[in-house]
């Protein structure tokens, strides 16, 4: 992992040292992943299974996974196990369920009255990572907002094991939430198959949860479709920035960084900090810890594309971390307070030295899936509101529309629009007669 001084680089070199890890090949990786999506949408449960097959399972029979085989499976989780999932569904559960959208009620006019309403979305595809990782801490970030919100199908997918099974903790997860829908598969052939449906899975009309460079070129792909679904966002391989001072503990530091570095080769950790006595005892951290790691040499192909940046002042860590727009920032600062209100351009902020990131990723409360790629200035992370969708209704009395007739047809008459303005001036003629 690379330490560099943030004030010796060019505009180029600093550009490039921000720039994420680039995906392989991407005009491949578009193609590829056109041709899944067209191979499920012209032969369905066969194209699906056919890949499900070649990456994962090579002797699926279907796709669907029994309710049996889903109560089984979570019936062997193991105590400690349950009694973790219970505790953070619970921090979850409370905190999603108080972002329950209330609806609004204004007469903008005298007898004019307009409402914001809410509806939860009707069907939704829950997509959980698999490979390398079983998250069912994925499942409860989708399957709970999913659940509160009320979302009448929520339709779980995840890659399989090779004998076919899914995990007794994401199964435990999709029972907690409601979840009876649950299917074996992943990748891009998953995420068309939710899009567009197949014999066996019912189309949704949007689709959550992060995954690979499959996963998230595929969900953009269908986004775009008139004939697709909505997304919930980009959602990529993780990433994570610190902001530290002197006063942050260089083996807290280092243990963030590597909680990040672990999760995939593509996955990308940054160090920002005027301390050069930090960045060296983290460097050193890093290598200690690195060593113990189930997963180091994950971790270690992460840390290639990462850095640790010395800069001359926490104000210009915060203009980098605002122009890198990180999914995860960790602040571990003596002054918190000031820093803060600053940092806009973040998925999700970890506040002072005893929050670690992986607090977020499992049991905070907070939502783990987050935009990804520098998204984090134009998207939000997730959250309940993400699971409805928001409707206006207005109901206007006859002496109501006869006090905005004049600003009506006005406006109508002034873009052109002739038909617009008798649709006013037709109720309001005596001749014609009307109910009040």
């Amino acid at each position: 992992m690379q330490a560099i001084n943030w004030a010796s680089l060019s505009d180029a070199h600093r550009e490039q040292l921000l720039a994420r890890p680039a995906q392989a090949q991407p005009e491949v990786l578009r193609q590829q992943v056109a041709d899944i999506i067209a191979a499920v949408q012209r032969d369905g449960d066969a194209a699906v299974l056919n890949y499900t097959r070649r990456f994962d399972a090579p002797e699926l029979e279907q796709l669907a996974y029994p309710a049996a085989e889903i109560a089984a499976q979570a019936a062997k989780l193991d105590a400690a196990t349950q009694a973790a999932i219970d505790t953070a569904y619970d921090t979850i559960y409370a905190f999603h369920q108080a972002q329950q959208p209330q609806p609004v009620t204004v007469e903008t006019a005298p007898g004019v009255v307009c409402s914001q309403r809410y509806h939860g979305l009707s069907a939704v595809g829950l997509y959980i990572p698999g490979g390398t990782a079983v998250l069912p801490s994925t499942a409860l970030m989708l399957g709970i907002p999913a659940q509160l919100a009320g979302c009448q199908r929520r339709v779980l997918v995840s890659p399989p094991a090779a004998d076919g099974s899914l995990s007794p903790a994401l199964m435990y997860v999709a029972q907690k939430c409601g979840i009876t829908e649950v299917y074996r598969c992943g990748g891009a052939q998953a995420v068309a198959a939710l899009a567009y449906g197949t014999e066996s899975i019912a189309p949704v009309v949007k689709i959550f949860g992060p995954g690979n460079s499959y996963v998230t070129q595929a969900k953009q792909w269908v986004s775009q479709d008139p004939q697709g679904c909505a997304i919930d966002m980009p959602a990529g391989p993780s990433e994570l920035m610190v902001i530290a001072d002197d006063t942050a503990n260089p083996d807290y530091v280092a243990a963030d960084l590597l909680s990040q570095a672990e999760h995939g080769p593509d996955s990308q950790v940054i160090l920002v900090s005027p301390s050069a006595q930090l960045i060296a005892a983290t460097a050193d951290a890093l290598q200690s810890q690195l060593a113990s790691l189930p997963r180091a040499a994950i971790a270690e192909q992460a840390l290639a594309s990462s850095a640790l940046i010395q800069v001359d002042s926490l104000a210009t860590a915060v203009e980098i971390s605002q122009r890198y727009a990180p999914e995860h920032l960790s602040i571990q600062v003596d002054d918190t307070e000031t820093l803060l209100p600053q940092l806009t351009h973040a998925g999700s902020i970890f506040v002072g030295h005893y929050t670690p990131e992986s607090g977020g990723d499992y049991a905070t409360g907070t939502n783990h899936v987050l935009p990804t790629y520098g998204f984090a200035r134009n998207y939000s992370s997730l959250g309940l509101l993400d699971f409805y969708r928001r409707y206006t209704v207005q109901e206007a009395t006859r002496e109501g529309l006869r006090g905005l007739s004049s600003a009506i047809i006005q406006l109508a008459e002034t873009e052109g629009l002739r038909a617009h303005a008798r649709a006013v001036s037709i109720r309001l003629d005596d001749s014609q007669g009307s109910a009040s």
